[in-house]
């Protein structure tokens, strides 16, 4: 003991035992931690179950269909239905996305083991075992559709069931077998809001409706050319039939993301059109439509950019520019719609 831990233990005689203590922690951690080779203070663990279930569902697709579906029931009722009518459409549809996106990781469990993007994934990592995976994906699908049947009819299930469908079986099998597999792919992430569209009470027939599809569809091209773009190598060794892999130059990619650009800006500007049609709204028809225009243009401009230099950095620029567009659109429409 030297001479201030005597001075401390005159003082306090346990100050001076807990910082003995502390000190021989702190010798025994460094000393494991030099003997085995790795860091005390962060321990590593393993994630927790509930966390991988969500994993599995594809969360990030799921909100962004979240989000469309609430867009789309507003404008087909011209404002907010009833909240727990919201919350069961939500509930349905959530659902039905979440086990479209479990399937699809079923599907492509061992082909995710080749990408370093999706190798963490809970069934390539065995995180979790095949058979729960396909019961709890069942399980979504089959209650989702239910609640959706039960509580809205035959028409929003039938799209629900329909998502499922072409994202799963028919999707999914594509990306390995040609790069056509975005335009089926953009088909199946834009049918559910034809969901929200019918639950509040618009027609399957109806211009609005399908409008929306539309957007929904144009959008996914420059938004998935940018990624596909970015993760083009990885694609490429797991097998992957994209844009990106059997055109690597990226002339395919850089006229799909314009193509989408502006057929996102077309379908935006129609659907602030269309409602004033009826009742002569002209001012909030311009207005709308001036903010739609200036919505879509960050990412047009992005694509052409895209399309002329096509490299990491502008792919992420398009890819940044994709991600404001599709709510910021879904927000002047649906404002443009309950005015």
């Amino acid at each position: 003991m030297n001479e201030d831990q005597r001075l401390d233990s005159h003082r306090d005689p346990r100050q001076a035992l807990a910082k003995e203590a502390g000190q021989g922690r702190g010798e025994a951690e460094s000393l494991a931690s030099d003997t085995l080779g790795v860091k005390s203070e962060v321990a590593p663990h393993r994630p927790r179950i509930h966390t991988d279930l969500i994993q599995l569902t594809k969360p990030r697709i799921v909100t962004m269909i979240l989000v469309t579906t609430v867009a789309s029931a507003m404008i087909a009722a011209g404002g907010w239905i009833a909240t727990l009518d919201m919350l069961w459409l939500l509930l349905g549809t959530g659902m039905v996305a979440g086990s479209a996106g479990a399937a699809n990781q079923v599907w492509e469990r061992k082909i995710d083991c080749n990408m370093t993007r999706t190798a963490t994934r809970p069934l390539p990592a065995e995180r979790i075992s095949l058979a729960p995976a396909i019961v709890y994906t069942a399980a979504l699908g089959i209650i989702g559709t239910t609640i959706l049947y039960a509580m809205f009819g035959i028409a929003p299930a039938a799209a629900g069931l329909a998502t499922w469908l072409l994202y799963v079986l028919i999707y999914t099998p594509m990306k390995t077998r040609t790069s056509w597999n975005t335009t089926v792919g953009a088909i199946a992430g834009a049918l559910p809001v034809l969901i929200g569209y019918t639950a509040a009470g618009g027609g399957t027939s109806d211009w609005t409706g399908w409008l929306l599809v539309a957007v929904l569809a144009a959008w996914q091209y420059p938004h998935f050319m940018a990624i596909a773009w970015l993760y083009r190598r990885q694609y490429a060794e797991a097998g992957f039939c994209m844009s990106t892999t059997v055109d690597p130059s990226g002339r395919s990619a850089g006229a799909q993301s314009i193509a989408g650009s502006i057929a996102i800006l077309g379908c935006s500007v129609a659907l602030c059109v269309i409602p004033g049609i009826p009742d002569g709204s002209i001012l909030v028809t311009v207005i709308a439509s001036i903010g739609a225009i200036a919505a879509c243009y960050p990412m047009l401009l992005a694509s052409f950019r895209f399309s002329a230099q096509p490299d990491d950095i502008m792919a992420r620029k398009l890819l940044r520019s994709s991600l404001l567009v599709l709510p910021a659109v879904l927000a002047i429409v649906t404002v443009r719609t309950v005015l």
